[in-house]
């Protein structure tokens, strides 16, 4: 079984690499920046059952994004399960985000899945797993996200009609929308005062973990999921009952 990740040397999608080598994938992954958390990783893994290999690639480039799609298919031989999961943020009031911003921001978290919805499309074999990542945020609406926010909501249609698209062929598409995960990027771009509160926000009374992301990704890219297509999983320890 081959899965290729991208942006999983950190954060959720390195414990989506992590829990796919465990269940016995061979996983091809990418990474920006950083080599030495990508080489531990592929240590970590190798003695999983499955293994990881990081290739390195700014997302934001178009041929980056072909290239290490078709290193990864070439590396693995073939691929069954497509992770969806690197991302950026410009956190900024609309009267302070740059062209600049909001070009990279959807070039990585628009254009870069869409480009390997495509490659998917055309090279993964039946029966595949597609799962892209969102964000509770295209629901709870926070100042200073609206470009973020738009480009998770755009991702969210491309997978839905991946799902109608390729569902002739026994491949799932869905969306998993993390509530506020404990990572390096949450973190970046938030004070721990509001770290507390967004945690308070869920009845659980603490922040995600990417390990309870990583189990709903596991559960979509496994044999259980196979009559769950087309959806938006929201993993945020019900923090978007509130909108309800």
């Amino acid at each position: 079984m081959g899965a290729i990740v991208t942006g999983g040397s950190r954060g959720i999608g390195r414990s989506v690499v992590e829990r796919l080598a465990a269940d016995g994938a061979r996983v091809a992954f990418s990474y920006r920046s950083g080599a030495g958390p990508a080489v531990e990783l592929e240590h970590r893994t190798a003695a999983d059952g499955g293994g990881a290999k990081g290739f390195r690639a700014d997302l934001a480039e178009p041929d980056a994004v072909q290239e290490f799609l078709a290193a990864a298919r070439e590396w693995l031989g073939g691929f069954d399960i497509l992770v969806n999961n690197a991302g950026c943020a410009v956190p900024a009031p609309l009267t302070e985000t740059t062209d600049e911003d909001f070009d990279r921001v959807m070039a990585v978290n628009a254009k870069a899945v869409f480009l390997a919805l495509r490659d998917a499309a055309r090279h993964m074999r039946d029966g595949g797993r597609i799962i892209t990542m969102s964000t509770i945020n295209t629901r709870l609406a926070i100042p200073g996200a609206a470009v973020y926010a738009g480009s998770k909501g755009a991702v969210e249609q491309f997978t839905t009609v991946a799902a109608l698209e390729l569902g002739s062929r026994g491949i799932t598409s869905n969306t998993v929308s993390p509530g506020f995960t404990d990572t390096d990027l949450l973190r970046s771009v938030n004070s721990e005062g509001a770290l507390r509160q967004a945690a308070g926000l869920s009845p659980f009374g603490r922040l995600g973990e990417p390990a309870d992301i990583a189990d709903v990704v596991a559960f979509l890219a496994g044999p259980d999921g196979r009559w769950v297509s087309g959806q938006n999983l929201h993993v945020d320890g019900a923090v978007s009952g509130l909108l309800r």
